[in-house]
C-alpha cells in the first residue's frame, strides 16, 4: 500500500466517533508557515484528534513527516473563472497525494468549475487515495457519492449563496447521514457541545478548525461578546 493510504473501512474504524482538527491559517497570519501548521498538528495528535485536515501541498508534506494521524489534505486556489476554491484542479490531487495526504477533499458543490466533481474523484482513487467531497446541500452529497466519493463532508453549507453562517448545518448532517452515507460534520462547529450534537445527528467525525486553530477568529469572538456585554443599557 502506499504511503499515506488507507481503506476505506479502515479509515472508518479510525474516525468513527472521533475529533479531526482542521490545521489551517490565516494568510499573513504569525501561523501561517509549515512549522507553526506542524505544532499544532503535533498537538491535536497528542491530545486525542483522530485525523488532520490541512491546507497546501508544502504544508502537508511537512506534517506528515511528524505526526502518525491520517491527513485530509486541500490546495485552495482564487481563480476568476469559478467560485470554487478547495482543489480545483487535478493537478492538485496529484500533489497532495504525492505530498503524502491519506484522503484528498475537494469542492463537489453544483456551482460553475474548471472540472468536474467526478473527474476530481476520479483522479483521486487513481491516485491510491480516497476521496472527501465537500458540500452544501443533501443533493450535492448524494452525487458526490454517486461518483464514488468515500466521505461527505458539510464543510460549505451556507457558504455558496453568499455570505458566512455563524452557526453549523446539524439538519443537513442528519440528512446526510440517514441517506447511509459516511457524512463528516464540518462548518462552524466552536463548542464541543455542538460537536457532540453532530455526532448524535449521525456523524461519523466531526471536524474543528478555528475554535482551536485560529486564535484570530477565538480572540475576536470573545472581544466581540466583551464589547456587547459592556455597553450601556437603555
Amino acid at each position: 500500500m502506499q504511503a499515506g493510504s488507507i481503506s476505506a473501512s479502515g479509515l472508518l474504524a479510525r474516525w468513527r466517533g472521533g475529533l479531526i482538527v482542521s490545521c489551517q491559517a490565516l494568510p499573513g497570519s504569525p501561523f501561517d508557515n509549515p512549522e507553526s501548521i506542524a505544532a499544532f498538528a503535533l498537538a491535536a495528535e497528542a491530545s486525542g484528534a483522530v485525523g488532520l485536515r490541512i491546507e497546501g501541498v508544502r504544508n502537508v508534506e511537512y506534517v506528515a513527516g511528524k505526526v502518525k494521524l491520517p491527513i485530509v489534505g486541500i490546495v485552495k486556489r482564487d481563480r476568476d473563472d469559478t467560485p470554487v476554491r478547495i482543489t480545483p484542479e487535478i493537478a492538485d490531487v496529484g500533489a497532495l497525494a504525492a505530498a503524502g495526504a491519506t484522503v484528498i477533499a475537494v469542492d463537489a458543490t453544483a456551482r460553475p468549475r474548471p472540472v468536474a466533481a467526478a473527474d476530481l474523484i476520479a483522479a483521486i482513487h487513481d491516485a491510491g487515495r480516497l476521496a472527501m467531497a465537500d458540500i452544501a446541500t443533501l443533493d450535492e452529497g448524494l452525487a458526490a457519492a454517486a461518483a464514488g466519493a468515500d466521505f461527505v463532508a458539510s464543510t460549505l453549507s451556507g457558504y455558496t449563496g453568499g455570505g458566512a453562517p455563524e452557526a453549523p448545518d446539524l439538519d443537513l448532517v442528519q440528512a446526510l447521514a440517514a441517506a447511509g452515507l459516511n457524512t463528516v460534520a464540518e462548518g462552524n462547529y466552536r463548542t464541543p457541545e455542538q460537536a457532540a450534537l453532530a455526532i448524535g445527528a449521525g456523524a461519523l467525525a466531526v471536524t474543528v478548525g478555528s475554535a482551536i486553530t485560529r486564535p484570530e477568529h477565538v480572540t475576536q469572538w470573545f472581544a466581540a461578546a466583551i464589547a456587547k456585554a459592556a455597553r450601556p443599557h437603555p
